[in-house]
């Protein structure tokens, strides 16, 4: 009897047991642990303005709501690879995905947009313990240098499903819910990828030294008060007393980190890294590929929403082919790689993503999407053949045992970058569209109480539910496109500057062993 009730339970052990440590059960699990930190941005994004409009939240606050996120994944992306290295990858890989658990359920329930914020800094602190650490167990699992760049273009590639996906489900979502229902696809999507990472990957722990604590501490007060004095600065002036301080913590903070670094036995972040030229140039690169492709999204799914008048669903589905050609050229863009090297596909994806953002900067309130579609294409292309390539080419451009560090700083390099787009960008599109308004107004004949009035309501965040009259709505529409346009021209001009960088000093090919 003994042999007959446990001779069933020694298929299912061995099978997971050959499932741990199973090569694609891995980059599975990693690649589901990038889609939900992408798909965060993209789903916050699209409810915007319907999170604005039910808690009347001012255009400066709103930037906030998905600035919190990538602030906190900037903040703490270059200590969780440390932490990984330290605790295990896999064990705080799965504590990342907890924390975007716990954060989607805050914001579902937020009842102010207080909470939204802190429920997307909590999600924040599960995005910046994946991405590293989701890199780092790619390149322990896979040691063959051109095998491991084609599977973090897929990685990648996932991440722009993520980015896909987003827009969708919160539009769906929104047509029959309330804003709430959108963050229920982190908490099932977190739930599935704790499931996956138990069951098929093994722990990675490269070493057990001990915890750079003095450099983890000040590389967070220095990344984390930097973006801080950045999205503030948009919102108080660059040279107010506060902004200005910060700013001053900041480089005090870098200052102390690099010298900390320099000495430290086991060092966070071996800075000697940056004396490549090479290296530093991806971190520039990376930062400057999110800065793109974050800002941009949300520079358009604001147009078709504010500008437009068109549903989240309906903007999901225009982003979709965006995010849906980002997807499908990174995952190709691993093999591309292997047979052009790096910096061929890097230059022309920013040259080509800067011809989009000129492209798209002309569009006007009322043209079509059909007169526009093949600039998406473009630009997701162009971003693919930049975000992808260059987390590759981060890896590629130091020793095979600096990978893990190299990961965390390239990851910190992006999402700081990433902050910069929504934050910057975003500040550029409200402070010209206010600076318009007036003109804009008065062009449309609308009398001078009128006009301070709109101005102060647009201000406040206080027209979304409002009928207002066709002029004034013709005015907003117009004044919201020249911001729109102006960030647009900005990303343009910043991804230019980023493709000679990358034309210059790249290094073309993996760093052998």
């Amino acid at each position: 009897m003994t042999t007959d009730t446990t001779a069933p339970a020694r298929p299912a052990a061995t099978a997971r047991s050959s499932l741990r440590g199973s090569r694609p059960v891995t980059l599975l699990a990693m690649c589901l642990g990038a889609m939900i930190t992408f798909l965060q941005i993209t789903a916050t994004v699209s409810a915007l303005t319907t999170i604005q409009r039910d808690l009347r939240v001012d255009p400066t606050t709103v930037i906030w709501i998905p600035s919190a996120y990538t602030l906190m994944v900037a903040s703490l992306v270059l200590s969780a690879a440390t932490l990984g290295n330290r605790y295990g990858r896999r064990r705080v890989f799965g504590a990342g995905a907890v924390a975007m658990i716990i954060g989607g359920a805050v914001v579902a329930s937020a009842p102010t947009v207080s909470w939204v914020i802190v429920g997307q800094l909590v999600a924040g602190l599960g995005g910046a313990l994946i991405l590293p650490n989701s890199l780092a167990i790619l390149g322990a699992t896979f040691t063959d240098p051109h095998r491991r760049t084609e599977v973090i273009t897929a990685w990648s590639a996932a991440s722009g499903v993520g980015l896909a996906v987003g827009p969708l489900i919160a539009g769906a979502l929104l047509r029959h819910h309330q804003w709430h229902s959108v963050y229920l696809s982190t908490i099932v999507l977190g739930v599935v990828t704790l499931v996956v990472t138990a069951i098929g990957v093994t722990e990675s722990r490269p070493s057990a030294a001990r915890l750079d604590l003095p450099g983890l501490l000040l590389g967070t007060v220095a990344i984390a008060a930097a973006v801080y004095a950045m999205i503030q600065g948009g919102r108080d002036g660059y040279t107010s007393p506060v902004v200005t301080a910060t700013w001053v913590v900041s480089a005090v903070a870098l200052v102390a980190f690099v010298l900390v670094e320099l000495r430290a036995s086991a060092p966070m972040l071996d800075v000697r890294l940056l004396r490549s030229a090479s290296f530093s140039a991806v971190m520039v690169v990376a930062a400057v590929s999110l800065f793109g492709f974050t800002g941009v999204a949300i520079l358009l799914v604001l147009f078709h929403e504010r500008v437009q008048a068109l549903s989240p669903l309906d903007t999901g589905w225009r982003m979709l082919v965006l995010f849906g050609t980002y997807a499908l050229v990174a995952f190709a863009a691993g093999r591309t790689i292997r047979r052009t090297g790096f910096k061929a596909p890097l230059t022309l994806g920013l040259v080509l993503g800067a011809v989009a953002s000129f492209g798209l900067a002309a569009q006007g309130p009322t043209t079509a999407f059909t007169h526009r579609w093949a600039l998406f294409v473009l630009f997701g292309a162009a971003s693919a053949l930049v975000v992808a390539p260059a987390t590759a080419a981060a890896l590629a451009s130091v020793p095979p045992d600096q990978a893990g560090m190299a990961s965390g700083a390239v990851n910190a390099a992006r999402q700081v970058g990433s902050v910069l787009g929504s934050s910057l960008l975003g500040t550029l599109l409200t402070t010209t569209m206010l600076a318009d308004l007036p003109g804009r107004l008065a062009a449309h004949q609308v009398g001078e109480p009128t006009r301070t009035a709109v101005r102060a309501a647009a201000a406040s965040g206080a027209t979304g539910d409002q009928p207002l009259p066709d002029p004034v709505r013709s005015a907003i529409a117009e004044a919201m496109t020249s911001g729109v346009q102006a960030g647009l021209r900005v990303n343009g001009i910043v991804f230019l500057v980023a493709a000679v960088l990358a034309l210059a000093l790249i290094r073309n090919r993996p760093h052998q062993p």
